[in-house]
């Protein structure tokens, strides 16, 4: 990996924390650039600072990239770079889990995600391939297993801006590879970061780490693979495509029994 990334530019959304953050520190041995984007400029401050007392060179844009203008600010600085851009890591997000019942009106929510896990990468990539076209350039999306699942209650808003980002890079990575881009999907399951904290539920299921995702990231920097998920994943890909229909009814009769928990609580 070291040998991969020496000398490379890279940019890493959602930096500040979790496997941006975990992600940022693993190449801090390498010779890179390394541009970390997050709303929490204090933190990706005190990682410049550690990183860059190795050999690493760190530059911090603070930004909210939900916000249409401060992705065009970050596209301004990224187009001025003499060095030209090798690698993104698309991993910022924002995770809702809320009842429609609860959400009607709550439109924001849904125009939230879709800002910052939809329409943000799309923005950036569309005016970033050309560079990344001259570099022989990696597009890396931090995805999630349920992309490619059959959809559960309570996270409409996650989901589809989710699986929408998914679907589009699915559908341009042919066009990509042919300006020599290649792209990388990791479909994750449950990682312990600060994003599932508020879910009270998550706190005690089982995750991953994000310095064992970090690592992944890492790894197919140097082997192009492109695809990353769990191996029992296509057990549930199977399930969801056989089993359509009897899933439909599984889950129906779930969310009806906790709403009707609910309301005898």
């Amino acid at each position: 990996m070291k040998q991969e990334l020496d000398g490379k530019t890279v940019l890493i959304t959602g930096a500040s924390s979790g496997i941006g953050k975990a992600f940022a520190y693993l190449l801090a041995d390498t010779t890179a650039h390394l541009i970390l984007v997050a709303r929490n400029e204090a933190n990706m401050n005190a990682m410049k600072v550690d990183i860059e007392q190795a050999s690493a060179r760190v530059t911090v844009f603070p930004a909210d990239l939900r916000n249409e203008e401060k992705r065009t600010e970050l596209l301004a600085f990224l187009h001025q770079l003499s060095d030209g851009l090798d690698v993104v890591v698309s991993n910022a997000g924002l995770s809702i889990n809320r009842p429609i019942a609860k959400s009607l009106n709550r439109y924001h929510d849904f125009t939230r995600t879709m800002a910052l896990n939809y329409f943000a990468p799309i923005q950036l990539l569309l005016s970033l391939i050309p560079m990344l076209a001259k570099k022989n350039g990696q597009i890396i999306n931090v995805s999630t297993i349920n992309a490619l699942l059959f959809p559960v209650p309570y996270w409409a808003a996650y989901q589809a801006s989710k699986t929408a980002f998914d679907t589009w890079l699915r559908s341009a990575e042919p066009e990509l590879r042919l300006q020599n881009i290649s792209t990388t999907s990791l479909y994750l399951p449950l990682v312990r970061t600060p994003m599932i904290e508020p879910t009270i539920a998550h706190q005690t299921y089982p995750a991953m780490s994000p310095v064992h995702v970090a690592e992944s990231i890492g790894h197919a920097l140097y082997t192009k693979r492109n695809v990353y998920k769990p191996w029992w994943l296509f057990l549930g890909e199977w399930a969801s495509v056989v089993f359509r229909s009897p899933l439909s009814l599984i889950v129906f009769r779930l969310v009806k029994k906790k709403e009707r928990d609910r309301d005898d609580g």
